[in-house]
């Protein structure tokens, strides 16, 4: 709007297509408007081709969705004519490349003139001195980028326009060099543009006689590509003088190579050193430390690589002229490379090289090599350099750093003993088992293994469990056994304390170790293990720390497995008085236990229920203010029960047996639906075991109980995203809450997993009359009325009064009459003529008719053909709303 009104102003024939009019000929301040329109178009239709992330929508509201879709609608029009004028746009634009005359924009004050005293200011407004005064390589500059950010845009479905804003974009560079960075109308995004440059040059392909001017960026892509690797480096040693590429390109280039290396290209290890070792010298330079990268390939030192390194650092460095600080850095590099050497005889390779002999004065080089001398008498400069880092003898000076750096990476049980007897017999000050924080080991653990008195021992031991126990964590589980059985080796010789609890880790372990691998396809465990993890939970050996955890996947483990014989009828009494998952687990395969016979006989799930509801009850307290009042306080966390309420959560999440997680669900349903302010009751299969009430109803925490409702419903989900019963939870739930819309996905969805997408009859036991009763709310409460007429044929008695009020409605937001074919009561149709009738509306009385009249329908037909019929309008229906909320 704002454009065309200075379309207007700027007196630009209305109706006259831009591309016919000569901008040569027009007044500056006319042609200026004619190029800031076609500029935001261009703009405009580039910036619609960029990826938005869609904001999350809230909960639907009619005012807000039809606001929103008339924007879009709006939006999607403007941009469909830009769309269509954009050749015509471009054709502006490369005219307004031809003109060699300074143009002008309207001020506030030509505008103010020209609204004062239209007809006098024109001629002013149009002369020379009117406006601000734009200069033409100001224009060109702006006017270049745009068309090359729309010829790059349209490169995507046309590769040969590439070359076109290749051009365009080095224009743009070329006008900002002679604009200089004083411009005060020309600004260009010269990141933006850099990036469209590099891109540019990628995709465009360069003859021999352009190679020469591809930028560093382009040449080590094509290289790449073609798998030049020399080329590569030598870029990269040219650019350690100029340091013109980003360190993170650099860093990136490696990486590639290291990916491609680590998929079995053996010849590629040579190059991944030598790309290194540039980037390490470039490093060096800068004042950054030594990468990690760079360490490890140089474990293994030999004549070519320290060759090339030399060749490296003297090409990186021009020794004319360096500065004080490249000197500096380049010499320690060259110094710590020494240090860190053990055969001398490569020491001597690069202290005899020229550039160490340039850049060290010779009382360093001396202190050196003598330093050297002392501290390796024992080298013999004969024999060949060490094979490998792990054949250094225990009594070698090697620095303890590299040491630990080595202990924290390996995960061999053996190489870690061998590191260990190494670092203390440097020195017996360290506590070793300090050396990386992430080394954890459960509290309940720590006195035992710190009270060890031998400093290896201990040591060894923490170290053991504590990467035993993450190995574990990552499911790294093969690992984690080697550490495991060499812990359990080591503390069998002098703790029986200590063996018992590695027997317990290594018990847990083959637990998450069968659960992740065979147990998800349903084998069984192996009848040792269900024997050893009964061995557990009947253990009574005294003074053992024992982890929470393992009680409850050992619980956990017997629940998915169906072992409920066991944990009904052979669980020992301390155990279900000491043990409280015991107990828990017990109840459950109780209550399932129970189930086909009579509620009568249900005891168990009364004793669960009661539990349950312990756990989420509030304990309150008094406590006096500063003003003497008395006022309630309500603990969260209730100590009332077996367990809290977090710890009852985390040990359902460890469940997956479908029909112990269907009880749990129900229960915590029926405890949420005797609320007393509950509107909307959640249904939920077996519901009916459960008690109708509580004696003290304030003190159940009722928040908490909604909370942990939603959440064991997303976690059951997350078992089978298929259970019906699941499902239909989830939808009562928003139901509950008032979102409609997700409340009818997930109802949709109910029916859909169970009758095959609706091409076969859903079981009426889960589209029950409650089910499609909400489903009719749901869809009045969205307006969508026709809707909720077809749903009232789907109930055991037909709600007329219902349908027949839903069709009164004339403001719908669903298809309405295009839904009549999917009416097969016959008295709901004849209502649906009279109505269009009554209001003359004469088009959908006939649609009407027409559905009416169709042969099937007719109700002197045999019970089964009528019943077909509406089965096959069922199924197009339900079909056509779960495409709609899906």
């Amino acid at each position: 709007m704002l454009l065309n009104e200075l379309l207007c102003v700027s007196k630009v024939p209305p109706g006259t297509k831009h591309v016919d009019m000569d901008l040569a000929t027009l007044p500056p301040t006319t042609a200026m408007a004619i190029l800031l329109y076609n500029r935001w178009a261009i703009r405009t239709i580039v910036q619609s081709s960029f990826p938005v992330k869609q904001a999350k929508p809230g909960p639907p509201q009619l005012s807000v969705m039809n606001q929103m879709q008339q924007e879009k609608e709006l939006t999607e029009n403007i941009l469909k004519v830009l769309k269509e004028q954009a050749s015509d746009s471009i054709l502006v634009l490369e005219a307004a490349l031809k003109l060699n005359k300074d143009l002008y924009v309207h001020t506030m004050r030509t505008l103010d003139l020209l609204a004062m005293e239209p007809g006098m200011v024109n001629g002013e407004t149009e002369s020379s001195a009117a406006g601000l005064k734009i200069k033409t390589e100001e224009m060109q500059c702006q006017v270049c980028y745009d068309l090359g950010a729309a010829y790059f845009q349209q490169g995507s479905t046309n590769s040969a326009v590439y070359e076109n804003a290749r051009e365009k974009f080095f224009r743009t560079k070329e006008l900002i060099t002679e604009i200089g960075s004083l411009s005060l109308h020309c600004t260009i995004d010269e990141k933006r543009l850099a990036g469209y440059c590099q891109a540019c040059d990628v995709l465009v392909p360069s003859s021999d006689s352009t190679s020469q001017q591809l930028t560093p960026y382009s040449q080590v892509h094509i290289c790449l590509r073609s798998g030049n690797y020399q080329e590569v480096i030598k870029i990269f040693m040219e650019d350690n003088l100029t340091f013109s590429l980003p360190v993170q390109f650099r860093q990136s280039v490696l990486r590639e190579l290291f990916q491609k290396a680590l998929q079995g290209n053996e010849a590629l290890d040579e190059i991944c050193f030598k790309v290194c070792a540039c980037n390490t010298v470039r490093d060096i330079l800068e004042g950054r430390t030594i990468s990690v990268q760079f360490n490890q390939l140089f474990l293994r030192p030999n004549k070519e690589k320290i060759d090339f390194l030399l060749e490296v650092c003297s090409r990186s460095i021009n020794l004319e002229n360096p500065s004080d600080s490249l000197k500096g850095n380049m010499a320690s590099f060259l110094k710590n490379v020494c240090l860190g050497l053990e055969d001398l005889q490569y020491v001597f390779m690069i202290s005899s090289h020229e550039l160490f002999i340039t850049l060290l004065k010779d009382e360093e080089r001396k202190l050196l090599l003598d330093q050297m001398r002392k501290r390796s008498p024992r080298v013999n400069l004969c024999i060949k350099p060490v094979t490998s880092f792990y054949d250094i003898p225990a009594s070698a000076s090697v620095n303890i750093g590299q040491l630990e750096h080595q202990l924290i990476l390996s995960v061999d049980p053996w190489r870690i003993r061998q590191i260990l007897i190494e670092l203390h017999g440097m020195t017996s000050e360290r506590q070793f088992w300090t050396v990386s924080n992430k080394w954890e080991v459960p509290s309940v653990y720590n006195g035992v293994i710190l009270g060890i008195k031998d400093n290896l021992t201990r040591d060894l031991v923490y170290i053991l469990m504590a990467k035993g126990l993450h190995c574990s964590t990552v499911m790294d589980f093969s690992h984690a056994k080697q550490l495991f059985a060499a812990c359990l080796e080591l503390v069998t010789e002098f703790s029986p304390k200590l063996r018992q609890v590695m027997l317990n880790e290594m018990l847990l372990l083959d637990i998450y170790t069968h659960e992740a691998g065979t147990g998800q396809s349903g084998e069984r465990p192996p009848s040792d293990l269900i024997s050893r993890v009964r061995g557990y939970l009947e253990m009574r050996l005294p003074d053992i720390p024992l982890r929470q955890v393992i009680a409850e996947e050992c619980v956990a483990f017997m629940l998915n497995w169906k072992e409920n014989e066991y944990l009904t009828l052979q669980v020992p009494a301390f155990l279900l008085q000491n043990n409280p998952y015991v107990k828990l687990g017990q109840l459950l395969a109780a209550t399932i236990k129970e189930l086909p016979g009579p509620k009568e006989s249900r005891r168990t799930a009364k004793d669960l229920w009661e539990v349950v509801v312990q756990i989420c009850s509030v304990s309150s307290q008094h406590k006096r203010g500063n003003d003497g009042r008395v006022s309630l306080i309500k603990q969260r966390e209730s100590t009332l029960g077996i367990m809290y309420r977090s710890e009852l959560l985390s040990f359902i999440k460890k469940l997956r047996e479908p029909l112990v997680l269907t009880i749990i669900l129900s229960l915590f349903v029926k405890l949420h639906n005797v609320r007393e302010d509950i509107v909307n009751d959640i249904t939920a299969e077996h519901i009916s075991i459960w008690p109708s009430s509580i004696p003290n109803l304030q003190s159940v925490d009722f928040e908490a109980v909604a909370v942990t409702v939603k959440e064991l419903v997303r976690y059951a989900r997350s078992i089978n995203p298929s259970n019906h019963s699941w499902l239909i939870i989830q939808a009562d739930i928003y139901f509950a809450t008032n979102q409609y819309s997700a409340a009818l996905h997930y109802y949709l969805q109910a029916g859909a997993v169970c009758s095959d997408f609706f091409n076969k009859a859903v079981p009426p036991d889960v589209y029950t009359d409650q089910v499609i009763k909400r489903m009719i709310k749901c869809c009045s409460l969205l307006n969508c009325h026709t809707q909720v007429a077809i749903l009232c044929q789907f109930l055991r008695e037909i709600d007329y009064k219902t349908a027949f009020k839903s069709l009164q409605e004339q403001n719908s937001h669903d298809a309405m009459d295009s839904y009549y074919d999917y009416i097969w009561d016959v008295t709901i149709l004849e209502y649906l003529t009279y109505l269009h009738h009554k209001r003359g509306e004469t088009d959908k009385r006939q649609i009407a008719i027409k559905a009416i009249g169709q042969t099937e329908l007719n109700a002197s037909n045999p019970e089964e053909v009528l019943q077909l019929a509406a089965q096959r309008r069922k199924k197009k229906f339900l079909q056509a709303m779960a495409k709609l909320y899906f």
